[in-house]
């Protein structure tokens, strides 16, 4: 792929149907917050036709409290692609089996790094001796539930995760992860803090390509916003990927385009002009 150009430079716009969207370093600035304008603009998305989704490795009931007054007006892609809702109707649910998801848990007891971190489809699953990072866990999964041990958990689970509060995740995926496991499962970093780990073809390509089927569109009639590796494979499907500015360099053989930085508020400056194109 080329070399991005500014987002300005997109003006094949007339087309679009569906604006997936990252959380993290992506619509969210870096104190976590949200564009101050944007119940706003996912309703003139939703009055032009266009269906506005968060794209998230985020569990679905955390985005469901994010847009708890919008959700009958948008989608969410929740897991990394495991969970697909569009107005609030679930067009998908993916599940990793007990035996699997416990094999994965062994692993990273073994390995010794990292936070074991079981994402079950109404609450986060974690041990007990980790409750010392709840303030970071609770950012992104706002129902904890710890355990001494996971011995015997039976939960209905759509991703495993390792977190990293030290921030040495992407180290660790290439030395430890990303082989042992890279055949059975989707295995991706989101960010330096977090290891994924999702059923095979699970991701956020998938989820986006679920999302368009739903809302009877193609990927290559969706705009996406990403800045880090779990958003590869949905930048890859999208007719219009866009990266923000402070996503990193490896990023730019990934995407069409480049928004202002998401300090800058880049997600709302590029959907008010694609709105504004549109009228």
């Amino acid at each position: 792929m080329n070399e991005p150009e500014w987002y300005e430079c997109d003006n094949d716009l007339a087309g679009i149907r569906v604006v997936a969207t990252d959380m993290d370093c992506t619509l969210l600035a870096d104190d976590g917050t949200m564009p101050p304008d944007m119940p706003v603009l996912i309703d003139a998305l939703d009055g032009l036709g266009i269906t506005f989704c968060a794209a998230s490795g985020r569990p679905g009931y955390t985005l469901e409290d994010m847009f708890s007054d919008r959700l009958d007006r948008m989608a969410l892609i929740s897991d990394n692609g495991a969970g697909v809702v569009c107005r609030g109707k679930r067009v998908y649910s993916d599940r990793i089996e007990p035996a699997r998801y416990h094999e994965l848990i062994d692993f990273t007891l073994a390995d010794g790094r990292g936070c074991p971190t079981v994402c079950g489809i109404d609450a986060c699953f974690i041990l007990e001796r980790d409750r010392a990072f709840d303030a970071f866990f609770r950012r992104f999964y706002r129902k904890i539930v710890y355990l001494e041990s996971f011995e015997g958990l039976d939960a209905e689970v759509n991703k495993y995760t390792v977190c990293f509060p030290d921030g040495i995740a992407e180290d660790v995926y290439r030395e430890a992860y990303r082989d042992a496991w890279g055949s059975a499962f989707t295995v991706t970093n989101a960010g330096r803090e977090w290891i994924d780990l999702m059923n095979r073809g699970v991701d956020k390509g998938s989820g986006l390509a679920r999302l368009c089927g739903h809302v009877g569109c193609t990927p290559a009639e969706a705009m996406v916003f990403g800045d880090t590796y779990n958003d590869i494979p949905m930048l890859r499907v999208a007719g219009h990927g866009v990266i923000v500015a402070n996503a990193e360099d490896h990023m730019r053989a990934h995407a069409r385009y480049v928004a202002p930085s998401n300090n800058d508020r880049g997600v709302a400056r590029v959907l008010e002009r694609l709105i504004d194109l549109r009228l």
